[in-house]
């Protein structure tokens, strides 16, 4: 792509997404992770009969609740693996390992989970193996710290089972990634570092997207034809957001609300702020409230919210076919 005789050079960033995922367990997969926390391992039974490892809440023939669990050995067999030859950050070991699909004794099927073994050479299918607990076990599936060669189960320590019952699992996420952005989306990333809003089409009358495409979705032409868009524009719909969560930094009550540019075909999702959550209505005139200069980057984010622009509401035929 180029904007006017200059080739665009496209942006590229590193990008790391970390957040904390929390979930209540229910009476079976809770079984499950306290019996990791005690050092015993759970299934439960399904409806043909097998044992499955690990336990789920529902039949996977039948579709029906699972409710009879079964504890099953420490030991079992390599039923397949996979070599780790440059083990990622978090994995469970920083130098080579196996992932291993394990089928430990009594139950059907089989677990994955990491196998401590140093060469490829020391893995193969059908090798009996133990598990390794974790030196402080908190209910979660890394209190089986890793499997190793091994035909009896070892000694495990023993813990204290007087706690009360895992209810809640909290899983971190931390995904980091580098994100090449688009010739499109590089000029309107550059626009938005100057205080600009770029759009983009495929060609002259046709539809502006905010923020712009690669191509047109209704007929795949590029989208090159760049567009300064203003920085009102109207709420087409919106909700308030009532439920405080984690890492919120405004106090609820306050609105999202899907702002259609001036010039623009299609609203992008934004903060509305600056009156009463009851106020915000469809139709309602916005204008875009910009962060202090010195903060600004290559993001949407250098507009820190809309606030009311005081003009009369739209009408509802202007902005019908943007909801």
């Amino acid at each position: 792509m180029t904007q006017g005789n200059t080739a665009v050079e496209v942006l590229s960033a590193p990008l790391r997404v970390q957040f904390d995922y929390t979930r209540s367990v229910g009476p079976i997969i809770g079984a499950f992770l306290t019996g990791l926390r005690e050092r015993r391992i759970l299934g439960v039974r399904g409806s043909d009969g097998r044992v499955l490892v690990p336990a789920q809440e529902y039949d996977p023939i039948t579709s029906a609740p699972l409710a009879e669990l079964v504890e099953v050995a420490p030991t079992g067999t390599v039923q397949s693996w996979t070599w780790v030859a440059r083990p990622l950050p978090g994995q469970p070991f920083d130098r080579p390992f196996a992932w291993a699909l394990i089928q430990l004794d009594g139950a059907d099927t089989a677990l994955l989970h990491a196998l401590d073994v140093t060469e490829p050479e020391q893995v193969h299918t059908g090798m009996r193996v133990r598990v390794r607990w974790a030196d402080e076990p908190t209910g979660s599936i890394t209190d089986i710290a890793c499997f190793e060669p091994g035909e009896t189960a070892a000694a495990a320590a023993s813990v204290d089972d007087s706690a009360e019952p895992v209810t809640i699992l909290t899983t971190p996420v931390d995904l980091s990634y580098k994100h090449t952005a688009s010739p499109q989306e590089s000029v309107y990333l550059r626009g938005l570092a100057e205080g600009k809003l770029i759009g983009g089409r495929s060609e002259a009358g046709g539809k502006v997207y905010f923020p712009p495409r690669g191509a047109n979705p209704t007929d795949g032409t590029p989208t090159d034809d760049l567009v300064e868009l203003p920085d009102k524009g109207t709420v087409t719909t919106f909700c308030i957001v009532n439920v405080p969560f984690l890492g919120q930094r405004i106090k609820p009550p306050y609105v999202a609300a899907y702002v259609l540019l001036d010039g623009a075909d299609i609203p992008f999702l934004h903060l509305v702020l600056g009156c009463e959550a009851t106020e915000v209505r469809m139709g309602m005139r916005v204008e875009a409230v910009w962060k202090p200069r010195e903060e600004w980057g290559h993001a949407l984010a250098n507009i820190d919210h809309f606030r009311p622009s005081g003009e009369p509401d739209a009408p509802y035929e202007s902005y019908q076919h943007h909801l």
